[in-house]
């Protein structure tokens, strides 16, 4: 068993050493075999069997699988200097299924151009939290929760007929986000973490409850909210405010071109009231609001606006930009569910219920941010040393692909991950960025493959 592996593995609580040592043969084999299905990654009927019964078993779930993963994490975390930032989002997995009631609804879709009606997409539902330095380097997961509707209740039905602030966070999918603030914050000292998160996390509730924990935030808001006395708003105290600087952050064109955006800077600090509906249940907070707008109008895309609300002190130009740099990694999170769906292929899976899907998605969940990790690790950390990354057979490997073997290679981590991303089809041309995860993950079933032949030839060679 490859040495990551046992370290991802170790702090699992199966309730079966046995179910322990199948966990950790799955998770080899299906890392060796980056999106391919069952029966390939375990290559005889034998170990398929095995793994259908794994995923089947009542006595196991995400919160077991994940488990290791997250002690794992835990101790990155605290190796790990300075802030800590803790990304959350919710993504959607959607099936074909002859019977879908076996996993699960996720939304309607109404009049889609290939197919005229209505009619309800099977799937689940993925809310995760991902730790990352402020350089972008990520450490693991800290929470992640599955969830699907078995049939819909959603707010928009009720809009028109009750006040959907006035109903308890408890009653509402919003829920996810709290509960994982609060276990992604038991990992590691609270006050050292930042949770980010989209428009989406612009929760009242979820504000307060970072002030009980002791814990911090910085979200992308969409709600106006009353501000200063009450009397007015948070926009119309922000129009006041001048424009305190500027600061550039890089961004993609519409051809997917990295471009840098010049973006004008405001902030405050004020105090922001609860909706209407709850001001008897939540107090105000004193929190600093950050705008930050692209200058012009661009002819290909919509400019950049970000409202962004936070309860971090910002005291001058300086920490603004920090604070804003700091939201600017929030893409990855949504980098790291590509992973999970163009790389582990999740939603091709054909396991035939929700409880066999969601297990075998957080088993996806430990190869996606190995594969990620491995990506950041060769941006913000390439002169790490190989070992920690490759074993010995897999760097002779590398070395006998990329030159001559006589020759000392660097023994670097950049030089070998640029071998393996070769292998991935990545060319390395003068004007080419760093090699992204597509090209990692195909390097590495291919490297997998080459090791694999290597053992077989000694064999043969032995006998």
């Amino acid at each position: 068993m490859e040495v990551w592996v046992e370290r991802e593995i170790e702090g699992c609580d199966f309730p079966d050493h046995r179910l322990k040592t199948r966990f950790g043969k799955l998770l080899s084999r299906l890392n060796q075999k980056i999106g391919e299905t069952l029966p390939t990654a375990c290559q005889d009927w034998a170990a398929t069997k095995a793994a259908y019964r794994f995923f089947d078993n009542p006595r196991v779930d995400e919160s077991i699988i994940l488990a290791g993963h997250f002690a794992a994490t835990k101790s990155r975390m605290a190796a790990a200097k300075g802030p800590l930032l803790i990304l959350h989002d919710t993504t959607e997995f959607s099936f074909q299924r002859a019977r879908p009631e076996a996993i699960g609804k996720t939304h309607v879709i109404v009049d889609r151009k290939d197919r005229p009606g209505t009619f309800t997409v099977c799937g689940l539902l993925m809310h995760s939290s991902l730790a990352i330095t402020p350089r972008g380097k990520p450490l693991g997961l800290t929470a992640v929760k599955f969830w699907t509707r078995k049939r819909f209740k959603g707010l928009n039905k009720l809009k028109h007929r009750v006040n959907t602030t006035r109903i308890p966070i408890e009653q509402k999918e919003s829920i996810r986000w709290l509960e994982n603030l609060k276990q992604s914050t038991r990992l590691v000292n609270p006050d050292r973490c930042i949770h980010i998160g989209d428009r989406e996390s612009d929760i009242y509730e979820l504000f307060c409850l970072a002030q009980e924990e002791n814990t911090h935030f910085l979200v992308r808001t969409c709600v106006d909210r009353l501000a200063g006395t009450g009397s007015t708003t948070i926009a119309r105290k922000m129009k006041r405010e001048p424009i305190q600087g500027t600061h550039q952050v890089e961004v993609l064109d519409a051809k997917r071109r990295p471009i840098q955006v010049e973006l004008q800077l405001r902030y405050s600090q004020m105090m922001v009231h609860p909706p209407i509906g709850k001001h008897k249940k939540y107090p105000p907070l004193s929190l600093t609001v950050i705008h930050a707008w692209e200058r012009g109008k661009p002819e290909d895309r919509q400019p950049i606006g970000w409202k962004l609300l936070t309860d971090l002190p910002v005291e001058n130009l300086e920490s603004a930009i920090e604070k804003v740099d700091w939201y600017a990694q929030r893409w990855k999170i949504e980098t790291f569910h590509k992973v999970l769906k163009s790389g582990c292929r999740a939603e091709v899976a054909k396991l035939r219920t929700a409880e066999r899907l969601t297990n075998l998605i957080a088993v996806f969940c430990i190869i996606a941010w190995r594969v990620f990790w491995l990506t950041m690790v060769n941006r913000t950390n390439p002169k790490a040393s190989a070992d920690s990354v490759f074993t010995e057979t897999e760097i002779a490997i590398l070395n006998q692909l990329s030159g001559d073997p006589q020759q000392p290679a660097p023994q670097n981590v950049a030089h070998y991950l640029l071998a393996v991303a070769k292998l991935g089809g990545y060319l390395n041309r003068k004007n080419d960025g760093p090699p992204g995860n597509m090209v990692l993950w195909r390097g590495l079933s291919r490297l997998t493959d080459i090791h694999l032949g290597v053992e077989i030839s000694k064999e043969l060679v032995g006998n």
